[in-house]
């Protein structure tokens, strides 16, 4: 009966270390989660938010500005009031771009897809050359069509693909106009189908 006992006694130990040693990692993975929850909070709320939720304290809201120096309706330019207090942004639409744009298969086949973009440039009416933009309009309209046109679905995945097309966009409006006027491009909609 002894014998018994001690092979009883042997089992037990390592099965305790083995227990302790999953508890220890459960452990460690929920206070790995919980760092990395709590970083995630901090990135998109920002700083001053994320401390304001751990303490429950309310964020001081920073007064409204008297003025808004929004974008005007679309297509329409500074009003003399403006003068050079600071940039008169204005929004122009595009009309929706439709292209071709290649994608290869699950099974390696190069096809087409359809690229549907709505975008609109935001543009600053007291810059040099801000004149030049609704004139150039239909060269802008071009390029941007030329860009999309050598573009393939993988260009367009994720955040990174949004903002470079963006930005390379932009850089064609900065080039057609001669000028730093164009300010941003929004994109409305981006189809791929």
């Amino acid at each position: 009966m002894s014998s018994t006992t001690e092979q009883g006694a042997q089992g037990a130990a390592p099965a305790r270390k083995s227990l302790g040693r999953h508890i220890l990692m459960v452990a460690a993975l929920t206070l790995l989660s919980g760092a990395a929850l709590a970083a995630g909070l901090a990135v998109s709320m920002g700083p001053k938010a994320f401390v304001a939720l751990l303490t429950g304290t309310e964020i001081a809201q920073e007064p409204a500005p008297a003025e808004d120096t929004a974008a005007p309706p679309a297509g329409h330019g500074a009003s003399a009031a403006d003068g050079a207090a600071g940039p008169s942004l204005v929004v122009t639409p595009f009309k929706e771009i439709i292209v071709n744009i290649t994608a290869t298969t699950a099974t390696g086949r190069r096809t087409t897809r359809f690229l549907k973009l709505n975008l609109a440039l935001v543009y600053d009416a007291n810059a040099e050359g801000a004149d030049r933009i609704e004139a150039r309009k239909l060269y802008l309209r071009d390029s941007f069509q030329d860009y999309l046109r050598q573009l393939t679905e993988r260009d367009l995945q994720g955040t990174m693909g949004l903002v470079t097309l963006k930005a390379e966009l932009l850089r064609r409006a900065r080039a057609i106009t001669d000028s730093e006027a164009p300010q941003e491009l929004l994109v409305s909609d981006l189809i791929v189908q």
